[in-house]
């Protein structure tokens, strides 16, 4: 009765936020202080219930394991359905022959709120063991995504040689191709760490600052702990998402919602998103080791007040994009330029490889949002490299004017050891009347160190994502200088760019080969599945 009580109170509070300018998903700003850096030790795992035995590679397993339901057989498995509210600790093996559907919305317990204490929340675990396969089913009527709610973790940790595979059905049929997309929801992690659009009028960053996570109608996300845990994704792909719920209210392949900094993300390939392959909404999360291939929309959105770090970024966009805003990576949004807290983006070693000759630039930064740029290759032979746009001028330009600590505003944005290589530097966009200008973003990409503005387009990369020309030979920035007092998660490197060359080997293995990238001969096909 509890639940049923507390579900009514969730449907209540989106209802109310409906009426709300502030609940705009990604269409707000945001941002607060410097935010914790927490490197967590990785989980530990709950007990796994005895597996059935081990049937013959590529036929299907006899049995479901404890907590799923057997639902018959799919291509070469067997189908293990979640249940749709998980509600206590559940553990799902790694069973050759077993592939876990999600059927419709699923939810990982139940919402405790932003100060914890909701009524009728229930925190519990989702356990996924390495080379586990979780498919969604696409024939019901449904969408089909997970969420793990407030209170609640998702422990994903696979291995370099046994990623866990998130997919849709058509994946395990054979009905999949370099171009499928937009299948299922993906996944969405909603934690209680701080945001700014809240659906009410409250202070931001507050327990009570909470809003809708977009495509979702229910999910709330956000709160007041910048350490909370959503859990452990690791070594994790999420193949063919982004399914597009009504125009401008989407799902994504992984979606953040007030996750707090002791979530460990780290060797992620989004694979094939219609939508975004990561959209941040707020929070404190840190990312590293990402492979981002083929999104339709943005590699790398962030919006309302997030505050983190990333490292180590492959965005290789979708080649056959006709939509005009797939950015590499996307940064805050373009309404109330000063909601606190304010949005703080730490972006070390990337390479962004745009393809799309409909978006005007590899990166969209928007007002509302401080950002710094270093070791960062960028290649767009079809456009711009950077679009930097304000939409309001308070005090000046809201995306570049001076520091202003009454704004929690630290300044315009900074680039060091960046290396542009585009058809043009820049792209100028006019909102609400203002335009930063082609001599405005110059003038603070050059007051950067060990910056290159104007390599010739298609000569800084070879192999589709390793670094060529001035690219190979630009001196790196010391990215652990950025880290806050007694914190290390940016680490020092010798070289610019997501990959130090052919010697590299973070991306192998784990990830999946299409016609956006080759990771190499360890990693499998995108198309392909594991027959063990």
């Amino acid at each position: 009765m509890t639940i049923v009580k507390r579900m009514s109170f969730i449907l209540l509070a989106s209802t109310a936020c409906v009426a709300l300018s502030a609940c705009d998903g990604a269409d707000s700003v945001g941002s607060p202080g410097e935010g914790v850096i927490v490197v967590p030790a990785t989980p530990t795992p709950s007990p796994t219930p005895s597996p059935t035995p081990t049937p013959t590679a590529g036929t299907p397993a006899t049995s479901c394991p404890t907590g799923t339901t057997d639902v018959g057989i799919i291509g070469n498995y067997r189908s293990c359905r979640l249940p749709s509210a998980i509600t206590s600790a559940l553990s799902l093996p790694k069973v050759a022959g077993v592939a876990y559907e999600i059927n419709g919305r699923v939810d990982v317990g139940v919402d405790v709120g932003g100060a914890g204490s909701a009524l009728g929340g229930i925190p519990t675990t989702l356990t996924i063991a390495a080379g586990s396969l979780i498919y969604a089913n696409t024939t019901n009527s449904d969408n089909d995504f997970m969420v793990v709610n407030r209170g609640s973790k998702l422990i994903a940790e696979g291995t370099e040689t046994q990623p866990i595979i998130f997919t849709a059905q058509a994946n395990l049929t054979g009905g999949v191709n370099d171009e499928s997309q937009g299948l299922w929801g993906g996944i969405i992690l909603a934690g209680r760490a701080p945001i700014s659009n809240c659906n009410t009028t409250v202070t931001g960053g507050s327990a009570a600052c909470e809003n809708v996570v977009e495509g979702t109608s229910t999910a709330l996300y956000g709160g007041a702990v910048p350490t909370d845990s959503s859990g452990t994704v690791r070594y994790v792909q999420i193949r063919y998402s982004g399914t597009v719920i009504s125009p401008n209210n989407e799902l994504q392949g992984l979606t953040l919602g007030g996750t707090g900094s002791a979530t460990v993300l780290d060797h992620i390939q989004i694979h094939n998103s219609s939508d975004d392959g990561i959209e941040i909404f707020g929070g404190r999360s840190n990312l590293r080791y990402l492979a981002i291939t083929g999104a339709d929309d943005d590699g790398l959105d962030t919006d309302v007040g997030w505050q983190g770090f990333v490292q180590f970024v492959l965005a290789i966009q979708k080649p056959s994009n006709t939509t005009g805003d797939n950015y590499s990576t996307e940064i805050d949004s373009n309404n109330n330029e000063d909601a606190l807290p304010r949005q703080r983006y730490n972006l070390a070693n990337f390479t962004f490889v745009q393809t799309s000759t409909a978006t005007n630039a590899a990166i969209r930064l928007r007002g509302g949002a401080d950002a710094v740029f270093v070791n960062g290759i960028v290649s767009n032979p079809g456009g711009a490299c950077l679009n930097v746009i304000a939409g309001a001028d308070a005090g000046g330009k809201t995306t570049i004017r001076p520091a202003n600590a009454a704004l929690e505003d630290n300044g315009p944005p900074v680039f060091n050891s960046v290396v542009f290589s585009c058809t043009t530097p820049y792209a100028e966009t006019a909102v609400n009347g203002i335009t930063v200008t082609t001599a405005e973003q110059q003038a603070l990409f050059r007051a950067g160190s060990n910056n290159t503005e104007a390599a010739a387009a298609g000569s800084v990369l070879t192999g589709t994502f390793l670094p060529a020309g001035v690219a190979s030979t630009t001196t790196a920035f010391n990215a652990s200088t950025l880290n806050p007092s007694g914190t290390a998660f940016l680490v020092n490197t010798s070289y610019v760019g997501a990959v130090n060359g052919s010697t590299d080997t973070w991306y192998r293995g784990w990830t999946c080969n299409s016609n956006r990238a080759s990771f190499g001969t360890t990693s499998s096909a995108c198309t392909a599945l594991p027959t063990s």
